[in-house]
């Protein structure tokens, strides 16, 4: 984060608290915001300064900053990344985590053009192949052996600790063709050294999704967790289900990871009738997936709401959860001298057709909407993401829609 100092203090008025522990019940509050960036003051009706910048809230509420757990920024590095600025501030999301769009042979550069100049906080799986996803699918980063350096991941990591929140791998045959559930073992084994946790992408088995549940431990992330592929849907699978909410109450994160391929609304309400909900809320969002079926954080989180998943809980999977996962502290984080990182936001009324990764259509009657983000002292505009008219794209292995 660039951490600007802004000229003059900020004052948030009329915004109801939602997901700060015991100040979720306060009601109507202003939050003053020093040109600092810190919490000078909350309450009702605060008295502040006449030099200072008016955000009203008109009752929205107001959260601990949004965190989208999988996005793929690295714009410029890989073929599939989009600018941090398409999916963070003005769309309401503080942080953003990018899943394993570097790998150690280029993590220097996502790092000087993209997480240091952002104006929003990024953290980042390093991916377990060295060059990651600079040609995402056309050139897989993990073929074999040959593919992963154990020494230059170590080194990555002690020179960039700072940023780097995991390891991430990508467990499918899309990716590792014949080499199977290996590179999930490897890079669990990394991840056991560098003492952080593996997100693991699941898709079109091999490895299966049982295998990988079987490798990871408390911590641990499965994203793209409701994907209806075939052979990796968790309610296709009596034994499968019964296994990922074994492995969720022992501490494993079920991830949403909507993006092009990994969400079905049938798998996602199915699951969640039966109690099953995920940890946290993500996007995967990248080239191939912004304009079509994701768009943005808030739209993926209306998804959710529509197909059963409470209110507070939707809201939790995009804060103290995913704050959980990359070791981000949420105490008092609406407390006096606590730099401000919001996210002000409505829910209204809809009726918006949404589609899923398998082409299944929903209709959405409530709508996520983000008014603001709060960063700092800089109170930046926002709202979720209008798509782009689609086309349809050849590929070797035949069609899609971007």
């Amino acid at each position: 984060m660039t951490g600007e100092k802004a000229s003059k203090s900020l004052l948030l008025t009329n915004v109801k608290p939602m997901a700060f522990g015991s100040h979720t019940d306060a009601g109507i509050i202003d939050i003053l915001v020093d040109a600092d960036g810190r919490i000078a003051a909350f309450g009702p009706q605060l008295a502040a300064p006449g030099d200072v910048e008016r955000i009203d809230g008109k009752g929205a509420w107001i959260s601990p900053g949004w965190i989208d757990l999988h996005v793929h920024i690295w714009h410029g590095g890989t073929d599939i990344s989009i600018r941090p600025s398409e999916c963070g501030a003005e769309r309401g999301v503080t942080t953003l985590v990018d899943a394993g769009s570097a790998g150690e042979a280029n993590f220097h550069g996502f790092r000087e053009y993209i997480i240091e100049p952002s104006r929003e906080r990024i953290k980042a799986f390093l991916n377990l192949g060295s060059i990651g996803l600079v040609a995402c699918n056309r050139v897989p980063e993990l073929r074999d052996i040959k593919d992963i350096d154990l020494d230059r991941i170590l080194e990555c990591y002690a020179e960039n600790s700072e940023h780097i929140v995991g390891i991430k791998v990508r467990a499918s045959h899309v990716i590792t063709g014949s080499w199977g559930v290996t590179p999930v073992k490897l890079g669990k084994k990394i991840a056991k050294i560098l003492k952080v946790p593996m997100m693991v992408h699941v898709g079109e088995p091999p490895a299966l999704y049982d295998e990988v549940l079987e490798i990871l431990g408390p911590g641990d992330v499965v994203t793209h967790c409701f994907n209806g592929k075939a052979g990796s849907s968790i309610m296709e699978d009596e034994d499968l289900y019964n296994l990922a909410e074994r492995c969720a109450g022992e501490g494993i994160r079920l991830d949403i990871g909507h993006g092009g391929a990994s969400f079905s609304f049938k798998v996602a309400e199915a699951a969640i009738k039966r109690g099953l909900l995920p940890y946290s809320i993500s996007t995967d969002l990248h080239g191939h997936s912004m304009n079509f079926p994701v768009w943005d954080l808030a739209t993926t989180m209306s998804k959710l709401l529509s197909v059963g998943m409470p209110f507070d809980k939707v809201v939790d999977a995009v804060t103290h959860a995913p704050a959980s996962v990359i070791k981000l502290s949420m105490d008092s984080r609406l407390s006096i001298g606590e730099r401000a990182d919001f996210t002000i936001f409505d829910l209204v009324d809809a009726d918006l057709e949404a589609t899923d990764s398998n082409g299944d259509v929903s209709r959405l009657k409530k709508l996520f909407e983000p008014r603001y983000a709060v960063i700092g002292a800089e109170a930046i505009t926002a709202s979720r993401y209008v798509p782009r008219a689609r086309k349809l794209v050849r590929h070797s292995h035949g069609y899609s829609w971007r």
